[in-house]
């Protein structure tokens, strides 16, 4: 685990993650954001719904590994432990890697509260359109191939494409609608919560570059927590909270 986080922090994870110029968020939602570190070298982003509960996607929690909480205090980056994985029974990872919805959502339980976060809210589900805007909020690199521009949270507004539903939706920046590099989600930003009207309605499972390529800035991939919002409140309330 120790490795996974020096590499975080000089800058050896893969370059991939919130592209296209993105900005900081507000403060509200920045400080929901929080950086999961696997023990294979893998790291994640994720939101605190309490001070020791933390949703993100179920690709970034697989079995196997050991997984951390990167909390930050006085600008200082501390490992927080995790006292248990809870990822939904019906998440396939051949499903995800087709670009296909599957149950992409899991629970970080903490064994003591993080003193930083302010927890975000789950949002009511929405009935999508083409067009609806959503707040992208992630810890990747800014610059992709520029690890050194990772660690600091970023947020992009895309709008739906396609035909979006409970299933999955895709997102795209309006400048660019996918055609040519524009604000997009990458691999660090997996797990990053997606936000409409300040609230948490979905997570990021994928992404691609313009026009269906390979990297970033093209389509962002969201599992909508519109089918597992029960399980999200019961799976919390069996790990200790209320939401």
């Amino acid at each position: 685990m120790g490795r996974a986080l020096v590499c975080f922090l000089l800058s050896c994870l893969p370059a991939a993650a919130m592209v296209g110029g993105a900005t900081a968020p507000p403060d509200s939602i920045a400080r929901a954001v929080v950086l999961i570190v696997g023990s294979r070298g893998n790291f994640c982003t994720g939101a605190a719904l309490a001070p020791d509960l933390v949703l993100t996607a179920a690709h970034c929690v697989l079995p196997g590994a050991d997984y951390k909480i990167v909390e930050y205090k006085s600008g200082q980056p501390q490992l927080r432990d995790v006292k248990r994985v809870k990822a939904h029974p019906a998440f396939s990872l051949q499903t995800l890697l087709a670009h296909r919805a599957t149950a992409d959502v899991a629970l970080l339980k903490l064994p003591a509260p993080l003193a930083s976060v302010a927890p975000a809210r789950l949002g009511p589900t929405p009935t999508v359109s083409p067009g609806d805007a959503f707040l992208v909020a992630g810890l990747g690199v800014a610059v992709r191939g520029d690890g050194k521009s990772g660690g600091t949270v970023r947020a992009a507004s895309l709008v739906a494409t396609g035909r979006p539903g409970n299933l999955q939706i895709r997102l795209v920046d309006a400048a660019t609608m996918g055609e040519t590099e524009g604000l997009g989600a990458c691999t660090g930003d997996s797990g990053a919560p997606v936000f409409m009207n300040g609230a948490i309605v979905g997570v990021v499972s994928w992404s691609t570059g313009p026009r269906n390529s390979a990297g970033c800035g093209g389509l962002t991939g969201v599992t909508p927590l519109a089918l597992y919002r029960s399980w999200i409140t019961d799976s919390a309330k069996i790990l200790g909270n209320e939401l």
